[in-house]
């Protein structure tokens, strides 16, 4: 089994999630997002695949990108990433072989 070298991690991203709930009286707080760390986690991100099409007369893209970091708990669906001034909503965390890495499965929103 090969291992993840650190030189193939060379993008700083950020993972955030989404904040919010409740307050003592009940009533429910803004929503925001909080990164999960203080520093920026190292990955390769890689675009996938891209694609434009027309829908309800306004013209739309979809970009899918990769995301490998190393193995860390906690990384689900709903969370966001953000790299290089661009946000990718994370729409799975695929875990690799021997717990060495996680591939997010992410969709470019901005």
């Amino acid at each position: 089994m090969r291992t993840l070298r650190a030189g193939e991690l060379r993008d700083p991203i950020h993972i955030q999630r989404k904040t919010g709930g409740r307050d003592e009286w009940n009533l429910p707080l803004p929503e925001g997002w909080e990164n999960i760390t203080v520093k920026p986690i190292w990955a390769n991100v890689r675009h996938l695949s891209g694609s434009e099409a027309i829908k309800g007369d306004k013209e739309t893209s979809t970009v899918r990108a990769s995301v490998r970091i190393r193995w860390r708990k906690g990384i689900t669906a709903g969370m966001r990433v953000l790299h290089d001034g661009m946000t990718y909503d994370i729409e799975g965390a695929l875990p690799g072989p021997g717990r060495q890495h996680v591939d997010l499965v992410c969709k470019l929103v901005t």
